[in-house]
């Protein structure tokens, strides 16, 4: 089946260009210039991947990605002229799972959507449960569950969590989760890692000040408290 993308960009040069890049591609694109027509449209279209604009006129791109995120565990890929870390960190915590500043080049959005595509499919790929502490990671279901109820996590989340429990106790570094969880490499950023760590630690933790489960290693990275 083709592939389906949602791109919501109020800039019509912008939206155009990726637009031809994406079915160069052989993508299926719904294009709009707002959030309210993407969120209209969602449920008819079913993308596989939404890219959205953080400024759009009357709903921003943080909103929209927040109402989408709510309804939906579709790979986000939020998209800012800025590259303030500050926007950065709010469109991945308001639920998407990756971000590209302006002016990037076409190459790189369509490798970014292709690794999105490959972390989906992936959840599927291993049918193992782990067991830490009070957590119990069902891997083929894509279910997480502390003292036996379900912890909501989006794809990336999870993935983030499934790398990190198989191998407990040991310390995985940014450069190495950029590439086993996002499939990244030379384009990577560690705030990646760090904006998914935080939303996972609230999730998990009792107190994310003081987690139990999810460890910094001061210089080195992340690891899984056994």
């Amino acid at each position: 089946m083709v592939t389906k993308i949602l791109l919501i960009e109020d800039d019509e040069r912008v939206r155009a260009a990726e637009k031809m890049v994406l079915e160069d591609e052989g993508y299926n694109v719904f294009e709009t210039d707002n959030a309210e027509n993407a969120i209209d449209a969602f449920d008819g279209f079913n993308p596989d991947v939404v890219i959205v604009d953080l400024v759009l006129p009357h709903m921003s791109g943080f909103e929209c990605t927040r109402l989408l995120r709510s309804r939906s565990l579709v790979p986000i890929v939020v998209v800012s002229a800025r590259s303030d870390t500050h926007d950065v960190v709010a469109g991945l915590e308001a639920g998407a799972d990756d971000y590209l500043t302006k002016p990037f080049e076409p190459k790189e959005l369509t490798a970014r959507i292709r690794a999105l595509l490959r972390r989906a499919a992936a959840i599927q790929n291993d049918n193992s449960i782990i067991k830490i502490k009070a957590l119990e990671i069902r891997q083929d279901e894509g279910i997480v569950l502390k003292d036996g109820t379900d912890v909501h996590l989006t794809r990336t989340e999870f993935r983030l969590l499934c790398e990190l429990a198989s191998k407990p106790g040991r310390v995985l570094s940014r450069e190495q989760l950029l590439e086993r969880v996002w499939g990244y490499d030379w384009f990577g950023d560690g705030r990646l890692v760090d904006a998914h760590v935080r939303r996972l630690r609230s999730k998990l933790e009792i107190d994310s000040s003081d987690p139990e489960y999810v460890l910094t290693v001061r210089g080195l990275g992340y690891r899984l408290d056994m």
